[in-house]
Formats: C-alpha cells, structure tokens, sequence
C-alpha cells in the first residue's frame, strides 16, 4: 500500500472524472486494497486489531476526502471550460419560438359543449374502462344480445372493456342523483373498426341526456334543431329517421342538410343531400327503471354526437385519420381559427 503522500500526490494529478473514479473503486470499492485489509483485521490479535483498525480507518478517510476535493476541483474545471466556450452572445436579436395550442378536436369540443352549456346542460365525465353491466347491461343490452354485434369491443383478460361510447356516464349519473338530470357527456370511446378514411379505433364523442318530468320528442328536435343551427349555420335543416338502438324507444338517426352541396347532392352526402350526424332517441323505460328511476313519473331523451365527425363536416376535413397523426401541415392549417380562441 502507499503512503498518503503518494496517492495524495497521485489523486491532485488525475485530470478526468473516469480516472478519478477508477482510482477510487481501486482503493475503496468492494475489493479495493484499503477494503481487503479492513476486512483482514479479525486475523490480527485483539490489541494489535483495535490499534491497526483505527490507523486504517483514518488512512481510508483521508483518501476520500482527498478523492472528494479533487472530484469538486474536476467538475468545476469542466463546468468553467464550458462556460467560457459556450458563452452567450446577449446582444443577439430575439428570436421567436413556435407557440403550442389547442388541437382542433378541442376547438370542437369546447364549441360543442358552449352550444349545448347555453341550454343548461353540465359536463359530467366518467372512465375509459368500464365493466360490461354499464357499457351493455343497464343500457339494455344484457349478455348474448343481438344488439352487441353494433360495437365491436376491445376486452381486456379481468372481463372489463374500453367503452364503446360514453352512455355508461348516463347510468353512473343516473345512480348517482335523482331528475331532473341534464347533462353533457365527452370523451374518447374505443371500437375494433379497421382504420379508414372515416373510422377510427378510438374517437370522440359527446353524450347528452336530460331526464325530468314531461319530456318530449318535441324537446329533442328542438335542442337538436338549436344545436344544428349553431354550429352550421342559421338556416340549417335537420331531419329525424327512426332508428333501433336498444337503449332508446324511439331511436332516432339524425341528419344536416348537407354542408358541402346544401342539398343538391354531392359524393359526400351520395347525392342524398343529407349527411347523419348524431344518434338519438327517448331513453327506454327499462333503462330507467334499472336505476330506480320511475318512467310513469319522469321521461328523457338521450343523443350522442361525434365530434371527429362534427369537425370534418364543419372544416371539409376528409380522413378522419388525420386528426391522430399529428402531421403539422395538417394542424396549420387551422392556425387562424386556433388564434381566435
């Protein structure tokens, strides 16, 4: 072993990190020289042990501050290096960096729920992973309906699922406070669909329910008819088909005058002149009757809006694929109304 002075010597002329440290697990790692002769000690008798032991010890400790003061004066070494070689020239012109901001699904979002806020209606979220009883059961969709074949789910192993729409808020509101209920419901909802030019895997949409004494057909056309009207224009028509959804009696497809042609029939709306925007309808009386609501007291009308969907009709996007891919081109397109929000 030698003598302090040498390695003290030997520590003040090592100019790197990395040497610094190979030296150090030389003398004081696992099987350092200073660590195998601590470990020897038990050999020596007891006297001569206790008188050995504290030599080494303060042998070890003044190697590592030794160690420690030249790690300090190496770091600080580097530290100036860089400061004097990377200085910062203060009087270069500013420069401007790109500003983040809302995507335009947002932007569609927070219009969508302005819209439908006017009328009193309140943002209730709930969980993307839901248990089969609200996703399917308590919308009136018990185990081997046919009707589950119209979502095609993604299961995990634990017999939970990603939700297929966000109608489970419905009932987990439902449970959670008596009519009158009014309520607005977005998120992101998940299906096994195969990626193309209008559907997606995972997309967006917005519930809404409203749940109180004498609730009509009449009062969903005409909320529908108030919320067309505002996000496409004053003069747009809506039009009610009938429909089947087990969670609604009637159910209802809802559909614009086409945006793009205005009726006269285009490949967008195939030559219709009408485009289905939302599914809609009377909430079934089963439905609320699993949640202890009375349907001979209360009535209630439910609509689920796609807001992918309402985005491509409102800014003629036409792949609903481009909204996940994050391709700037894409997004700057819509730099002027992101800058009115």
């Amino acid at each position: 072993m030698q003598n302090i002075e040498v390695l003290q010597e030997r520590i003040k002329n090592i100019s790197t990190l990395e040497e610094l440290e190979e030296l150090r697990v030389h003398l004081l790692g696992r099987q350092g020289e200073i660590t195998i002769l601590l470990k020897n000690l038990n050999v020596l008798p007891v006297e001569e042990r206790r008188k050995r032991g504290n030599e080494l010890n303060n042998f070890k400790n003044e190697i590592e501050d030794f160690l420690n003061n030249r790690k300090t004066e190496i770091e600080e070494g580097v530290l100036n290096s860089k400061l004097k070689n990377e200085a910062i020239d203060i009087f270069l012109p500013p420069f401007s960096l790109p500003m983040g901001r809302l995507h335009i699904l947002s932007i569609v979002y927070k219009k969508v729920e302005e819209v439908l806020g006017s009328l009193g209606y309140e943002v209730v979220e709930g969980p993307e992973i839901e248990s089969d009883y609200y996703n399917f059961e308590a919308l009136n969709m018990p185990v081997h309906h046919p009707a589950r074949d119209m979502w095609d789910t993604f299961y995990f192993e634990n017999g939970l699922l990603l939700r297929t729409h966000t109608s489970p808020v419905q009932i987990r509101t439902m449970q959670s406070r008596q009519p009158p209920i009014k309520i607005i419901a977005p998120g992101k909802c998940y299906r096994r669909d195969n990626p193309d030019a209008s559907h997606s895997p995972g997309f967006h949409q917005l519930e809404g329910l409203y749940i109180d004494e004498g609730v009509s057909l009449s009062h969903l056309k005409g909320t529908l008819e108030f919320f067309a009207r505002a996000m496409f224009g004053p003069y747009q028509e809506v039009k009610l088909i009938t429909s089947y959804y087990p969670f609604v009696e009637p159910g209802l497809e809802v559909s614009l005058k086409c945006v793009i042609c205005k009726g006269k029939g285009c490949i967008t709306c195939k030559y219709s002149g009408w485009l289905e925007i939302l599914g809609a309808g009377m909430v079934h009386p089963d439905v609320l009757s699993r949640q202890e609501i009375y349907p001979d007291k209360y009535s209630g009308f439910a609509f689920g809006i796609g807001i992918d969907r309402v985005a491509m009709l409102m800014y003629g996007i036409k792949d609903i694929r481009s909204f996940l891919e994050n391709d700037l081109r894409f997004l700057n397109q819509f730099k002027a109304i992101l800058e009115e929000t």
